[in-house]
């Protein structure tokens, strides 16, 4: 009597396993903080496209379906605090239709497109610090997301190299084209979604490029570089000696975009950190990293003395044109806020006329002529022009709640990222930081409130 044999025993699918010789399909998976390594490892590719700080609300939507995927959300010291602050924000909006005065009239309407956009980068970048902040070392190193982190600083230097070598290069993007003709050919639009290398601006008393690519403004460009380079340092010099002599290049490359930038509030903070490091390395008897700062100021300062770079700082110190613009605004700011102290108007504001006279306005050819905007000489004005003291006490006391939390850490990670809060905060003075300024200290926010949960 002869056995019957089950054609699926030599097949094996009743058992799910393939035929021999048939490899089974491999699914396709992303790695567990694909948003975050996509948002900064592609930023290039984001820029050309037209997408820009879009990114961030865009890449935000999956951040925050796998936010609410884990069992339970931590958050990082003085959290309540910036949760306080965003409500604020959406409480001044009821000032929006308010026209304080010495301002240009307007309707809430108007101004509304403006105070959304800002309320949904707060949104995107709350999302973005729980995100970075919730990762497991298994879902994403703390050595990988610093080494992003040194990858946003190359690229920040290859932008400003591009905006030294050529700065008329600009494209458009394939987002404009899909815009309609009137929005994009809307000034602020553009700015969003058209890549350039370079802004011309007559700092000089001549048209001078400043390199931006690929963050869009030259003043966003060297606040990036300048809360970004200890990351790179720290990455580049945790790493052999081929890899600390190609930093040691990079910075000494970098030194050509730092100047030609003419960026005041760049050199002061540069300046700033070194001096910094010093006064936390010493007490510690840590002396090489004060004999490396030595050195690279004797070769900056050579550089400044044999070449050209030397006489265009100089003359920058010289022409400060755009001081009293800044001194006029800062002004308003302080005298309108005293119209609505607490939560402010919603969002900035117009001025009429200039600090010369109330008659004179921005026109095509001056556009500086008058007209300035309240708030857009420095996070803290614009804080505290658009949402009050309130406003402006409750965001300043989230990041120094994080600057005293972490004032212990003498790691390396922990002197970058306490650097990084405090460079924030002096920029905020005279940096506008919404965007991609205010992720990238979040982000350094987040490395520090890891480094402390998993220590």
């Amino acid at each position: 009597m002869s056995s019957a044999v089950d054609p699926s025993s030599v097949t094996g699918q009743a058992t799910g396993v393939p035929p021999i010789g048939v490899r089974p399909p491999r699914s396709l998976s992303l790695p567990p903080a694909w948003p975050l390594i996509a948002l900064l490892l592609f930023y290039p590719v984001w820029w050309l496209l037209g997408l820009g700080i879009l990114i961030y609300p865009l890449l935000a939507i999956p951040m925050v379906f796998a936010l609410v995927r884990r069992r339970q959300i931590h958050v990082p010291p003085g959290f309540l605090l910036w949760l306080l602050f965003l409500l604020v924000v959406v409480v001044s909006m009821l000032n929006l239709g308010y026209d304080p005065a010495g301002t240009v009239p307007g309707s809430a309407i108007d101004r509304l497109p403006g105070a959304l956009l800002r309320l949904v980068e707060y949104a995107s970048l709350t999302v973005l610090l729980l995100y970075a902040g919730n990762l497991t070392e298994a879902e994403l190193p703390r050595r990988r997301l610093i080494g992003l982190l040194a990858w946003s600083f190359l690229i920040t230097v290859a932008g400003g190299l591009l905006g030294v070598l050529w700065p008329t290069f600009e494209i458009t993007a394939p987002i404009e084209h899909l815009l309609p003709t009137q929005l994009a050919d809307n000034a602020f639009v553009r700015s969003l979604v058209h890549p350039a290398a370079a802004q011309i601006h007559q700092v000089l008393g001549y048209p001078t490029p400043r390199p931006a690519a690929p963050w869009g403004y030259t003043n966003i460009w060297g606040n990036n570089l300048l809360l970004l380079i200890g990351w790179f340092v720290l990455a580049g010099w945790s790493g052999s000696g081929w890899r600390r002599l190609g930093t040691v290049l990079v910075l000494g490359i970098a030194i050509v975009p730092i100047v030609l930038s003419l960026n005041r509030g760049l050199w002061l903070g540069l300046a700033l950190a070194a001096v910094y490091v010093a006064v936390r390395l010493v007490p510690s008897g840590q002396l090489w990293p004060i004999a490396g700062l030595g050195v690279a100021t004797a070769i900056l300062a050579a550089l400044l003395v044999a070449t050209p770079l030397g006489s265009m700082v100089a003359s920058r110190l010289e022409h400060g044109h755009s001081n009293n613009i800044r001194i006029y605004t800062i002004q308003r700011a302080l005298e309108g806020v005293a119209e609505s102290p607490v939560i402010g108007f919603g969002s900035t504001r117009n001025t009429l006329g200039s600090g010369t006279s109330i008659a004179v306005g921005a026109s095509a050819a001056c556009r500086n002529c008058g007209n300035h905007t309240i708030g857009s000489n420095g996070q803290f004005w614009l804080e505290l022009y658009a949402h009050g003291w309130l406003g402006l006490g409750l965001f300043t006391a989230f990041f120094l709640v994080g600057i005293w939390r972490f004032r212990r850490d003498t790691s390396p990670e922990g002197l970058v990222g306490e650097l990084v809060l405090l460079l924030n905060l002096l920029a905020s003075f005279y940096y506008n930081t919404l965007i991609t300024p205010l992720a990238f200290t979040f982000l350094s926010y987040a490395v520090l409130w890891r480094r402390e949960a998993q220590a």
